[in-house]
């Protein structure tokens, strides 16, 4: 036996057990989860504002990237249903290095999506308020304000406890589904009364292959990231092996359909001209409750909106927070990552130093710069370090395809050769996404200096990962030395 696999057993058993923690979220829960978490309403309006061409890319997008990838995550939540999902699924594929690589990948991707989705939320919010609230539509500090409290109360609620966190996105998920019904209820009015503002010939359907238009393919890929992040709770999941992947066939079916309507219907109703801002989705019910003379269902309806972004800023807090808690009983992070409270039996140092990054991310990311250039910074910050993680799924889902699978494991229809196919189709859809994604958008004036921003940052974080894990292992080895 070589020294190498002598060291990685001996740090296998200095490893701390994994903490016992109340598995609170049932089937009911995750779909809710997966609702609040998975679909965000302003892509509905970054779609539609790019003309009816985007429903081809939607559709391209789901049968390429998002049925890969929750058919992926399907089979090996069952297959390793345990605490850190992705963490896991890549540490056991291709060992320790690459596991924390891909998880600290993923964790530092969404920091800058918390306050971004926020940003949506209150540009929302003053929909509510109505005419006064018009003079905060550019106030910064309105805007960070809103970011910061929300990120402070969402921490918090995780940190008292899973049960008391999944009612705040069990009653954000009405975020989804009532403004979705009302956006399907006024097109279809509006279409009735003046006709429907956008053709659907299918000469308009043809995406465009110009630049400008495949750079937007990546954020339509973005949108449908989500459905991985039930499994990072596998051990706080009831019987977690067979409901992950039911509550994934539900919400995930749902998803889609919401997102393809929801665009469509937005375009029936309004010309894409018209759709635009960090407010995007609520402008269009505005304009469509104006031209019904009902604007009396703006405020309602913008409310819900509002909790849509709060509900996706708590998904994607509970759930990848347990991403540094298992690096933390791994002790490639601070062991007191891997600590649980006492009391309330949750990971809380992990939830709350991943609630207080987020806030300083929104500082950050505010910090000198305009409302709207701001939210556009953290949305363009989010997309490429967030698909580096996929690449990692979709490989470790080929690689695991060769160990042996459990009794009652739910697999992918068809076996072996559909699931190699689904992972390696997701694969290079995801290459080609990273690629898109550092391409530069046509009003970039500097656009080689754009293009090493995004490879630099890219590099840097990455490059952190790298430093922080290898000092870690060389603590480990020390302490085994002595």
């Amino acid at each position: 036996m070589t020294v190498q696999v002598c060291c990685a057993k001996a740090r296998m058993s200095q490893k701390t057990p994994t903490p016992a923690l109340p598995r609170e979220l049932g089937i009911f829960d995750l779909v809710l989860f997966y609702m609040a978490g998975g679909l965000s309403l302003r892509w509905i309006a970054t779609a539609a504002a790019a003309g009816p061409s985007t429903i081809s890319i939607w559709i391209f997008a789901c049968l390429f990237f998002f049925v890969p990838l929750a058919a992926c995550v399907l089979e090996l939540s069952s297959r390793y249903p345990q605490e850190g999902g992705l963490y896991v699924w890549t540490q056991r594929a291709f060992g320790d290095f690459s596991g924390f690589i891909a998880a600290w990948s993923y964790w530092m991707s969404n920091l800058p999506y918390f306050p971004a989705v926020l940003y949506f939320g209150a540009g929302s919010a003053l929909f509510v308020l109505g005419r006064r609230g018009e003079h905060l539509a550019n106030n910064a500090t309105y805007f960070m304000l809103f970011a910061l409290v929300w990120l402070g109360v969402i921490t918090l609620m995780n940190i008292v406890g899973l049960k008391q966190g999944k009612w705040l996105n069990n009653l954000c998920s009405l975020g989804v589904w009532i403004p979705i019904a009302a956006l399907l209820g006024l097109a279809a009015a509006v279409a009735a009364r003046f006709g429907s503002a956008t053709s659907f010939a299918p000469s308009q359907l043809i995406p465009h292959t110009d630049l400008k238009n495949a750079i937007f393919w990546s954020t339509i890929f973005f949108a449908f990231g989500g459905c991985e992040t039930g499994s990072f709770m596998g051990e706080e999941i009831k019987n977690a092996r067979r409901t992950i992947p039911r509550a994934l066939i539900l919400a995930g079916t749902l998803l889609a359909t919401f997102y393809i309507a929801g665009t469509i219907a937005m375009l029936v109703a309004l010309p894409s001209f018209s759709i635009n801002g960090v407010s995007g989705f609520i402008s269009a019910i505005q304009l469509m409750c104006e031209r019904l003379n009902a604007s009396w269902l703006i405020a309602p309806i913008a409310l819900f909106v509002v909790l849509n972004s709060i509900g996706g800023a708590a998904a994607f807090l509970s759930s990848t927070s347990r991403l540094p808690f298992v690096a933390g009983i791994d002790r490639y992070l601070p062991p007191v990552f891997g600590r649980v409270h006492t009391r309330w039996r949750t990971p809380w140092v992990a939830i709350g130093a991943y609630g207080c990054a987020g806030m300083l991310c929104a500082l950050m990311g505010q910090a000198g710069t305009t409302v709207r250039s701001a939210y556009d910074v953290l949305v363009s910050m989010s997309i490429i370090n967030y698909f580096i993680p996929f690449a990692f799924l979709f490989a470790s889902m080929i690689r695991l395809q060769r160990e042996p699978v459990l009794e009652g494991t739910i697999r992918i229809p068809g076996g072996r050769p559909v699931a190699v196919f689904l992972a390696s189709m997701g694969f290079l859809t995801t290459l080609m996404t990273i690629v898109l994604s550092v391409i530069p958008p046509d009003e970039e004036p500097n656009k080689p200096l754009a293009i090493v921003k995004v490879i630099g940052s890219t590099l840097f974080l990455i490059g952190a990962g790298v430093v922080v894990y290898y000092v870690s292992e060389r603590k480990q080895r020390r302490a085994l030395l002595h």
